[in-house]
């Protein structure tokens, strides 16, 4: 279809055609698309343009705008685009609308679950797209609160097979969205120098040549700029002087549009002033407040002038300013005093929204106030509740400088702060950090303020000297706080996984937790010790765990901590059994980021027992690590996917997932042992099963190296296998010995499954031949007898070897039973490497088996067996973060691939791929 331009959009023709062809494809894929250029350069009249050729195709369009006077309203222009449709938020399932309405203060929960109420709104678009395609209109990105942001770019990351298009328009700077690769970005630039002309020929056609030029170069293609500058000049409202080159652009046409406004009447005056400062879009609400600035009441003639002058548009009772730097303009020339009374005025008219009229009476004030600073700490509050953490954070703020008493205003501050950090915004932390330090403090605010010390040495940030820091900052603990001091210790291990400070501070860690007087069982001290010294305390820590039930006694947040002891350890079946209470319930919970990090973790230990199925737990927690904005999770959770695959497919050392996560690596170098590590062990286990054993080595050996990047310590007890394997295979018995030798000093007597696994494999391929056959039976036998992946790889070992001493008809029944299990568990290359071993000896004939799972993604697997197990489309969206319908289509896609007709027929096609007995499901 063609794109016809508007007389507004000349120049504008190549965009349009761009914009106009995915309204077209929309049947065929939903699309997110932002429209990023200086104000006045058309983005908001292209995307009035596209809204117009979309209701010509037969859209819904949804629509709302920022604005900067609401920033700090949460849900805001969330309830502008759903507002026509929140009449049937009845049919959603009672979780997703009670979080819905929760949001906009209507419904009877005061708890907002951001999550649910995010899959709230995706499914009321989709559902509406099931009878007309839909486009949401969003302008003025910038402008828009942040947890409108957040629920939009919710949507945008999942309508790929919607018919659904949202299209934002935004200024230069910061990408709106966080996850900058949900959305399509257009950039625009001026239009072109013919097109300037016939704009401003078009709209000036009686404007003095001298003037014509002036015009154009000073507005350099930006449209807006071509027209207000012209109509000023040609009514006389704008002096040559005020066309000041050296002006930035935006604040000559703030002159333009102020100069638009000089002369309107004090009536129309007051409403574009209390327009110009209102957080809401309600005409009467202005028109009250105009009235009591004006000193009389005023109706919709009032507002007539500012209409007729563009300045103001109005549709139904509802109204917007006309432009972003209309309200800029206007907010500029007001004076101090003009700008408290509109405060007021709309303090008083919005009485009947409390926390809209606290905002506004906090304007209107001079000076400090403990009751409006308490009433905007209480909006905060609501806020938090709200699950909207970004504004709660402003309202802190604001409520901080009202605050009389320095005490309160340190706590308010920190409370911004905490609430800061749980949204990644270091620098304002930083920030709070250092005004909060000069200020006094109340007992349980200097608590508050360690602790926010001592987070920004968890995980992956500081140098030793800064590990020490938040040892020390543990115990200053303010009155015997043996909660906060707890928390820091925990920092302070987390930091030793991601990169080993040294025996000494480790040994620190431990020291500073023992003087706390935990129970020997806590699950606190159970995690410290276990990050801090793995295999020191790893037996020690590991029988503790066995007095643990699986479901740590219907603790969640216990079950977690153990989980995380247990995998450190080397437990690894007992940490797929301990973190599948917290997936379990933190997806209950829709807490997405503590989930990820939750996944991450359980499919790391998925894979040391065995299980290579990235639907598991790996792909999942890389596409909420990546949503959630946790990097080195999402990294970690990378590196897993990455080695599934080549477990399962095979593939050169350059996988892209790989060179993400040493990309991830590189920007935290603090944390790069730990993800590094990780990498190499992807690589060598995929040259092994590509029998690529030099390059094998040379990969693992990295981890092993005091001096290298990769070095980790508590990791290379579980890559001693493989290493062992490569050796072996590259005649390099004494390197690996070495190593076996290193790390049987390092393991001891642990009676952890991971390095029982690795200590039993590595003995038998690197012994001498005299004894060799005893080990490999007791490897065969040993802690792999009930799993299958690493029993398969004793007897492919085995087999090697037997056929190595020219025992070739022995060998085959070891290859024969390795070659079957690789197989089964879907580990295609090392099928074929024990095959290929087998041919060696003569036999051939093998053809692999058509596995229907290898042609599903991870997350159709994942649906697939959801579906399976008798769950409705609505409860697999729930609980994988999708609308039904991408549930439903994902299985009418599925179903071809798998080749069947039925939803019944599911359980039998998934069913010859065979996991694990360990790798147990959430």
């Amino acid at each position: 279809m063609s794109a016809p331009t508007s007389r507004q959009l000349i120049g504008r023709d190549d965009e349009m055609r761009v914009l106009a062809g995915h309204l077209d494809g929309v049947d065929v894929q939903g699309r997110a698309i932002g429209l990023i250029g200086e104000p006045g350069v058309g983005k908001s009249a292209l995307l009035a343009e596209v809204v117009e050729q979309a209701r010509a195709r037969g859209f819904t369009v949804l629509s709302a705008r920022g604005s900067q006077s609401e920033t700090h309203l949460p849900f805001a222009s969330l309830h502008q685009v759903l507002r026509p449709l929140l009449t049937g938020a009845d049919r959603l399932p009672a979780q997703q609308r009670d979080a819905l309405l929760a949001c906009f203060a209507m419904g009877n929960s005061s708890e907002v679950n951001p999550f649910f109420a995010f899959l709230a709104v995706l499914e009321l678009l989709v559902d509406l797209a099931r009878r007309t395609p839909v486009l949401v209109g969003l302008d003025d990105l910038l402008w828009m609160d942040q947890p409108s942001i957040d629920a939009l770019a919710f949507v945008a990351r999942r309508i790929g097979s919607e018919r659904i298009i949202v299209l934002g328009a935004s200024r230069p700077g910061p990408l709106p969205f966080a996850d900058a690769h949900a959305v399509e970005w257009m950039e625009l630039d001026g239009i072109d120098d013919a097109a300037a002309a016939a704009l401003l020929d078009e709209r000036a056609p009686r404007l003095p040549e001298v003037a014509r030029e002036r015009v154009l170069r000073q507005a350099r293609g930006n449209p807006l700029a071509l027209v207000e500058f012209a109509g000023a000049l040609e009514s006389g409202r704008h002096a040559w002087a005020e066309l000041d080159d050296d002006l930035p652009m935006t604040t000559r046409l703030e002159r333009a549009f102020a100069a638009r406004a000089e002369h309107l009447g004090a009536a129309a005056g007051a409403v574009l002033t209390i327009a110009a400062v209102d957080d809401g879009d309600d005409l009467h609400d202005v028109l009250a407040a105009a009235g009591m600035l004006h000193g009389a009441p005023l109706d919709r003639m009032a507002a007539q002038p500012a209409l007729e002058h563009g300045l103001l548009i109005v549709v139904g009772e509802r109204y917007r300013i006309g432009h972003p730097l209309v309200a800029s303009a206007l907010r500029q020339a007001m004076s101090p005093d003009t700008r408290r009374r509109a405060h007021e005025a709309l303090a008083q008219v919005l009485a009947a929204h409390p926390d809209r009229a606290v905002w506004h009476r906090a304007s209107a004030v001079s000076g400090r106030d403990e009751d409006i600073a308490a009433a905007l700490e209480q909006a905060a509050g609501n806020a938090q509740r709200r699950g909207a953490i970004a504004s709660a954070v402003a309202w802190l703020e604001r409520a901080a400088a009202l605050s009389p008493d320095p005490q309160d205003q340190a706590g308010r501050l920190l409370g911004a702060a905490e609430l800061g950090f749980q949204l990644g915004r270091f620098s304002q932390v930083e920030q709070i950090k250092t005004q909060v330090a000069g200020m006094p403090l109340r007992a349980r605010d200097r608590s508050r303020l360690i602790w926010l010390e001592g987070v920004f040495h968890d995980g992956s940030t500081g140098e030793p000297s800064e590990v020490r820091h938040l040892v020390d900052l543990a115990g200053q603990a303010v009155d015997g706080d043996i909660e906060l001091a707890v928390q820091l210790l925990v920092g302070a291990a987390r930091r030793v996984w991601w990169r080993d400070p040294g025996e000494g501070l480790r040994h620190e860690i431990v020291q500073a937790t023992q003087h706390l007087g935990l129970p020997d069982g806590d699950p606190r001290r159970l995690a410290i010790f276990a990050l801090a010294e793995t295999h020191e305390q790893g037996p020690a820590v590991i029988e503790q765990l066995a007095r643990w039930p699986a479901d740590a006694g219907g603790r969640p947040d216990l079950a977690g901590l153990l989980g995380i002891a247990a995998f450190c350890t080397g437990d690894f079946g007992r940490a797929v059994a301990f973190l599948s209470t917290p997936v379990q319930e933190l997806r209950a919970q829709g807490r997405m980021s503590l989930l990820a990090e939750a996944l991450a973790i359980r499919a790391w230990a998925e894979i040391y027992l065995g299980t290579f199925d990235a639907a598991s737990s790996a792909d999942e927690a890389m596409r909420l690590a990546d949503e959630t904005g946790q990097s080195l999770w999402a990294a970690t959770a990378r590196i897993a996917v990455a080695l599934i695959d080549g477990v399962g497919h095979g593939w050169d050392t350059r996988h892209d997932l790989l060179a993400e996560a040493e990309f991830v690596a590189r920007r935290t170098p603090n944390a790069a042992s730990s993800l590094l590590a990780g990498v190499q062990l992807a690589r060598g286990v995929a040259e092994l099963g590509a029998d690529r054993p030099d390059p094998a080595f040379r990969e693992l050996h990295r981890v092993f190296e005091p001096t290298d990047p990769a070095f980790q310590r508590q990791q290379q007890v579980w890559a001693l296998s493989h290493l062992a394997d490569a050796a072996v295979h590259t005649d390099r018995h004494a390197e690996g010995r070495d190593a076996l030798a290193a790390m049987e000093r390092l393991a001891g007597a642990s009676p952890a499954t991971g390095s029982i696994i690795a200590l039993e494999y590595s003995r038998a391929v690197l012994a001498d031949p005299v004894a060799a056959e005893p080990l490999f039976k007791a490897a065969i036998d040993g802690a792999s007898r009930t799993l299958p992946w690493h029993r398969a790889r004793a007897e492919l070992a085995f087999g090697s070897w037997l056929r190595r001493q020219r025992r070739v008809v022995e060998s085959r029944d070891p290859l024969r039973a390795a070659r079957a299990v690789f197989e089964s568990v879907g580990a295609r290359a090392w099928a074929q490497r024990a095959d290929r071993e087998l041919r060696a000896t003569g036999e051939r004939g093998w053809q692999p088996a058509a596995n229907p799972r290898d042609r599903l993604s991870p997350q159709e697997t994942q649906i697939a067996e959801l579906a399976a197990q008798g769950l409705s489309n609505r409860e697999i969206g729930q609980r994988l973060f999708l609308s039904h319908r991408t549930v439903s289509s994902h299985l009418y896609r599925m179903f071809p691939k798998l080749g069947i007709a039925a939803r019944g027929q599911l359980a039998e096609a998934l069913s010859s791929h065979v996991q694990s007995p360990d790798a147990t499901q959430d």
